[in-house]
């Protein structure tokens, strides 16, 4: 769970990045979570745009996807939303995210 400071730290580490999924109208599968959990790993940040035709609003959709791969919520705008989840993998090689202490 992330507390204010470090979800306004982490809102502020996604303004750079580039948007990487898009939830359509497939929704979201098995395959979409793999997906998630991969990227998850690799980079700890993701920022997912929710197209249209997707029948859920982008709130629900970063919390579904959030529940299915154990991540957080960083934040929900328009139709944009950002992801966090620590990778073990990244933490033993020593390049994880610092995050503000609470």
């Amino acid at each position: 769970m992330l507390n204010s400071k470090q979800r306004a730290f982490l809102r502020s580490m996604s303004n750079g990045l580039d948007t990487v999924f898009q939830i359509g109208k497939n929704g979201i599968s098995d395959n979409t979570i793999a997906q998630f959990n991969d990227y998850l790993t690799a980079k700890e940040l993701v920022k997912v745009n929710v197209l249209k035709s997707e029948d859920q609003t982008p709130a629900m959709t970063a919390q579904i996807i959030a529940e299915k791969t154990g991540a957080d919520v960083v934040s929900v705008t328009g139709r944009r939303f950002v992801l966090y989840r620590k990778s073990s993998k990244l933490e033993k090689e020593g390049k994880s995210l610092l995050l503000p202490e609470r």
